[in-house]
């Protein structure tokens, strides 16, 4: 192999991610490698913009899933262009801004308890007494998910 492969300690120091991390990534199908004669491990330089562009859609929010999508999406299997990555995010952008107003309803919903922190049951905005509110919608926190009142 040539000098211009990696190895997964090269790739894991350059990138600032762990080797299992990289392994994750590999069984994912998210990035590829190549073995070497002696069954090791060897990434292409490319994989580190691969890896930036995994790190980037993750810091915003997106499952692995969806970033998964969207290297599908590319031609051959690409590694993100700055093009593919205005594209793709234009496409992310309606999910983001319901995540965020989902997180701003959160977050004043919540100041009456972050004033007291007892999280009184006489004045808590997120009290539900007698736990019926939302029983139709199955467990969980409902008054504190999107849409929830």
């Amino acid at each position: 192999m040539s000098k211009s492969w990696l190895t997964i300690g090269q790739v894991a120091e350059r990138s600032g991610l762990a080797s299992s991390a990289l392994r994750f990534y590999e069984d994912k199908g998210l990035i590829a490698s190549e073995r070497s004669a002696g069954n090791q491990r060897r990434y292409p330089r490319h994989v580190l913009r691969r890896l930036a562009f995994i790190s980037a859609a993750q810091r915003v929010g997106l499952t692995l899933v969806q970033i998964q999508q969207a290297l599908d999406s590319l031609p051959e299997g690409r590694t993100p262009t700055t093009r593919d990555w205005a594209m793709l995010s234009q496409e992310w952008r309606g999910e983001l801004d319901r995540r965020i107003d989902a997180l701003q309803r959160l977050r004043d919903r919540l100041s009456g308890c972050i004033g007291c922190g007892c999280l009184s049951l006489t004045s808590c905005s997120i009290n539900n007494p007698g736990d019926e509110s939302f029983a139709q919608y199955g467990p969980g926190a409902h008054s504190l998910m999107p849409g929830g009142d």
